[in-house]
């Protein structure tokens, strides 16, 4: 008899949180490290949220919470959903859970049976395969490229499209690409999905706010995919806020019920705190964090410009999120350094080695032509890493 389980014997480690510990132990021997593999704003949580944090703190909010969160944080959820995105739900339809993805491991645990098929346009979240297979369901890859700018088509979305397909998951903006699917991009998709009634709908929009064209699109806008869409959402990557752990989901009330059952034998409710603070974070207007999002654009057009004196590195440009996805298969099969560079991961590997970057390999998230290069760090951070980088290949 194992020791372990087959089930985490046969899950991955997460390629991004084990970059980010490979770095940490090179700092660790004194090396300079510039990280530019994790998905976290470098921006401090803003002060009026802290300063509602604070406040719970002194009103001693120290008790269990409800398990799918407060009634006053599900209505701030709410009034949020309509304000930004002109969807109406109730309170038995939203759930708060210990961040975002915990929303998604709920939602796989309470749908998901075995051998049911989840779509997964490429490339996605790191996560979202072994949440999958984790809860007994085939992720199933649907590979786009940079010349459609990482979005699936239509097309490919009914190619992909079998029997067994259950639910189809993706982001947008997307990490690790930043794409966008605008508001008519949704549309061909749902038309195709509006075929296959049976099939749900998975739409992560951590990033929402962090949109450099405006006009972010949900897929539940539409009347004929409301019922089948599960919204993802939370405040970890707009509000700077990711340790604080707070994500939510809108649903069906059946969905969001089975996912309140779940989360009840498993975590029970979000921290009170936090869940306090995020009240009023919600509550506020998105551009009292506009600042950050301004600063991340300026941000993506330096990293464009300067890994575009580098030959190699074909990058198309995104439109949300903190990341750019470079395709670098032009180094596969090349020697750097007395160093044979066969694919991505042996490239990331490299640039942390020689260059002392730490970037992720494309691999992890279904495309093993790509490198992901965060650009939430420093002016001056990307600056110095883009310059080691061309330096050593």
């Amino acid at each position: 008899m194992n020791l372990l389980s087959d089930r985490i014997l046969n899950m991955a480690t997460s390629a991004t949180l084990a970059m980010a510990a490979k770095a940490r132990e090179l700092r660790g021997e004194g090396k300079d490290i510039i990280g530019l593999s994790l998905g976290e704003p470098d921006f401090n949580t803003p002060d009026f949220i802290k300063d509602a944090a604070i406040q719970a703190i002194n009103d001693n909010f120290n008790s269990y919470s409800p398990v799918d969160g407060y009634v006053e944080l599900k209505q701030a959820i709410i009034t949020k959903f309509k304000r930004d995105n002109n969807l109406s739900y109730t309170l038995p339809q939203i759930v708060v859970s210990t961040g975002a993805k915990q929303s998604l491991a709920n939602i796989a645990a309470v749908m998901l049976n075995k051998g049911d098929e989840v779509l997964l346009p490429c490339p996605y979240w790191v996560s979202y395969s072994d949440i999958v297979k984790l809860n007994d369901g085939v992720p199933v890859e649907v590979k786009t490229s940079i010349d459609t700018d990482f979005k699936m088509t239509p097309e490919q979305l009914e190619a992909a499209i079998t029997p067994n397909t259950k639910m189809m998951w993706f982001s947008s903006p997307c990490n690790p690409s930043g794409s966008v699917y605008s508001k008519a991009e949704l549309r061909a998709l749902a038309d195709v999905l509006v075929k296959y009634p049976n099939i749900y709908v998975v739409s992560d929009e951590i990033y929402e706010h962090i949109n450099y064209i405006g006009g972010h699109a949900s897929m539940a806008e539409f009347d004929d995919m409301y019922d089948r869409t599960i919204t993802v959402n939370g405040v970890s990557k707009a509000f700077a806020m990711t340790g604080w752990r707070i994500g939510f989901i809108g649903a069906s009330e059946k969905i969001a019920r089975a996912c309140n059952k779940m989360q009840g034998q498993i975590t029970s409710g979000a921290n009170c705190i936090a869940q306090q603070a995020v009240i009023t974070a919600l509550n506020a207007a998105p551009s009292k964090v506009q600042y950050m999002v301004d600063e991340f654009k300026v941000r993506r057009d330096l990293v464009l410009g300067l890994l575009n004196d580098i030959e190699g590195f074909n990058s198309n440009t995104p439109e949300g999120a903190f990341y750019v996805f470079p395709d670098v298969s032009f180094y596969f099969g090349k020697t750097l350094r007395g160093k044979t560079i066969n694919n991505a991961t042996d490239f990331s590997l490299y640039l942390l080695e020689e260059a002392l970057v730490a970037t992720v390999t494309g691999d992890a998230f279904g495309n093993p032509n790509c490198i992901r290069i965060s650009y939430a760090a420093s002016q001056e951070q990307i600056i110095e890493a883009i310059k080691r980088i061309k330096k050593v290949v």
